[in-house]
């Protein structure tokens, strides 16, 4: 539980509470503590890392346990000298292939928890088959061993559609529709779509 924790979304504002990119709660806690980046409450409240590790982690907080104590995760972080939107081509990241299918196995469409995910190239790295957007897929972890090192049509399988590079980075498209923690809503209700042409960080 603590790892999965860890490992989950925190969404990362420039200095104009801008969204920037998404990241890694481990990471999150690392900006804090160094000083980088301030936690932000959804009243817009700035906290160093000393004053948000003060606050009470409810019970209906996500919180990771220290010796001492248990301190509330941020979902939301800014960037104190930070005031770029990073431009250029969608990074081709774990993250972003699993927000482009939805946490969706591409063959058996169950959407599943990520743990029970991983990543599948659809013509295997063995018969020729590159690491790029247009042949890595999500898929789960019965469909992948079932797969194998063969390609869909000799595993007699199908894809559910076929993978492409993104234009928009995935996690963020629709994001006023779909999204990830209720802590992000006041950030993304200001964010026009322009602003999500932006890469991840790699987790």
């Amino acid at each position: 539980m603590a790892t999965s924790v860890l490992n989950s979304s925190v969404l990362v504002l420039n200095r104009f509470y801008q969204p920037v990119h998404v990241t890694s709660v481990k990471r999150a806690f690392s900006l804090l503590y160094q000083g980088v980046a301030k936690a932000i409450d959804q009243q817009y409240r700035l906290y160093e890392f000393e004053d948000w590790a003060a606050l009470s982690a409810a019970a209906h907080h996500d919180a990771i346990g220290t010796p001492h104590k248990r301190i509330r995760v941020p979902r939301v972080v800014v960037l104190m000298a930070y005031e770029y939107l990073p431009k250029g081509r969608v990074r081709f990241s774990r993250l972003n292939i699993y927000a482009r299918d939805q946490d969706t196995c591409q063959y058996c469409g169950r959407q599943l928890p990520r743990s029970e995910l991983n990543l599948d190239h659809v013509v295997p790295r063995a018969q020729g088959g590159k690491t790029t957007w247009e042949n890595v897929v999500c898929s789960c972890i019965a469909c992948n061993l079932k797969k194998g090192g063969r390609t869909p049509e000799q595993a007699s399988m199908r894809l559910l559609k076929k993978p492409v590079r993104p234009r928009w980075t995935p996690l963020m498209r629709g994001a006023h529709k779909r999204v990830t923690y209720r802590e992000w809503l006041p950030f993304l209700n200001v964010a026009d779509a322009s602003y999500w042409n932006v890469e991840l960080v790699d987790e």
